[in-house]
């Protein structure tokens, strides 16, 4: 007799990605082209001196990408990305420190448009 369990070969093949999806799903995450719009987005910004830092957050249901103009404080902005608000109102949504949904859409480029600046005409 053995310490090793008795292993029967099973009836039933079960394919290992279908079981380890169901068992823990895996993250919503930003894909590459939705990374380099928003790190471009983040770069001008950074130039302009009005950001410092962020910080990416995959979870179950979605993506977050914070900003920060200071490391230690809350995010002044989040980008987030909800696939459950495709269909709806979209996944797309800008959200600022407040809580407030600045932008919201099916398309990351035009939300991300929230942050263009509008030239203004200065009288001196």
């Amino acid at each position: 007799m053995t310490d090793q369990p008795d292993l029967q070969a099973p009836d039933v093949v079960i394919d290992l990605r279908d079981y380890r999806s169901s068992k823990n799903p895996l993250p919503i995450t930003f894909h590459r082209r939705e990374l380099d719009a928003i790190l471009w987005v983040y770069g001008r910004m950074v130039g302009e001196g009005e950001w410092r830092d962020y910080a990416i957050d995959h979870m179950r249901d979605k993506a977050v990408f914070s900003v920060f103009k200071r490391s230690g404080e809350m995010p002044l902005y989040r980008i987030e990305k909800d696939p459950k608000l495709a269909a709806k109102q979209g996944a797309y949504s800008v959200i600022n420190q407040h809580g407030t949904i600045l932008k919201r859409g099916h398309e990351l480029k035009q939300v991300l448009k929230v942050f263009d600046k509008v030239l203004r005409l200065v009288e001196t």
